[in-house]
């Protein structure tokens, strides 16, 4: 079958090609070497989605990318909002396993079935000692990790669900007070396609002009209390995909204005 060459539809619900993925990859001769072998299952699903049917992973430029970014910064736990079949938890889980046996790694995903499909790779993997997923909205998921004091600083914070959550997301966790100068990454995918320009806005902007921003919009906050005077440092790095051009948006927490 040729390499397709327009992006999966974007929707919380299964159209079939996820459960197919799993037969894909319980059906293929290697399967006994796969087990406990990320690096070999990630290739096995970068050849489904480039010759069965594409799928929404972070793709390997931008995969090896934030890869990086996660060896430099060394986090102990990383949190990922939208974990879809569990590519990106398995790709940096196995990366966070290498630089810290006891490290966390968080996957926040709203659809079930996604978690289900997610928890069934990385159970082949053998990460599931260090990934977890949470099925729920990220913004509820969020709360209860703070509430139950399971998240006290934000180390690495990868938004790869909804970008028009990404702003709101990054409020809330603003508002929870776990994004902290000197310690804070977050990366952001899909900055370029879809797109996610109203985050861009509010991680490029000055302190003062968040603080404009916060008083003339207050209607818009929907009870979140941002913290402008939190100073960040946002390079975007574009990127040919299978889909056309995209870009990772790494924001770091520099400081914080009185």
């Amino acid at each position: 079958m040729p390499k397709p060459h327009a992006p999966p539809p974007l929707s919380h619900a299964l159209d079939g090609r996820e459960q197919d993925l799993l037969h894909y990859i319980y059906s293929l001769p290697t399967l006994p070497n796969l087990k406990d072998n990320p690096k070999e299952i990630l290739k096995a699903i970068d050849t489904y989605s480039a010759t069965q049917q594409p799928l929404m992973n972070i793709g390997i430029p931008k995969g090896n990318y934030i890869r990086d970014l996660i060896i430099a910064h060394k986090p102990h736990t990383i949190i990922e909002l939208g974990g879809y079949v569990g590519y990106s938890a398995m790709l940096f889980g196995d990366t966070l396993r290498r630089i810290h046996p006891d490290g966390r790694y968080l996957s926040l995903e709203q659809n079930p079935e996604m978690a289900a499909v997610a928890n069934q790779l990385l159970e082949l993997a053998g990460l599931r000692d260090v990934v977890r997923v949470i099925v729920g909205s990220a913004a509820t998921s969020l709360r209860e990790l703070v509430d139950r004091g399971e998240l006290r600083a934000v180390e690495f914070l990868f938004l790869d669900h909804w970008q028009e959550l990404y702003r709101p997301d990054l409020w809330l966790l603003e508002d929870l007070g776990v994004l902290v100068p000197g310690t804070s990454v977050v990366v952001a995918d899909n900055v370029v396609y879809p797109g996610a320009p109203e985050y861009l806005e509010w991680v490029r902007a000055s302190c003062e002009e968040k603080r404009v921003w916060v008083r003339q919009k207050e209607r818009e906050l929907a009870g979140l209390r941002p913290r402008p005077g939190l100073v960040y440092r946002t390079a975007v790095r574009e990127f040919e995909t299978a889909f056309g051009r995209d870009g990772v948006a790494v924001t770091i927490v520099d400081g914080e204005e009185d």
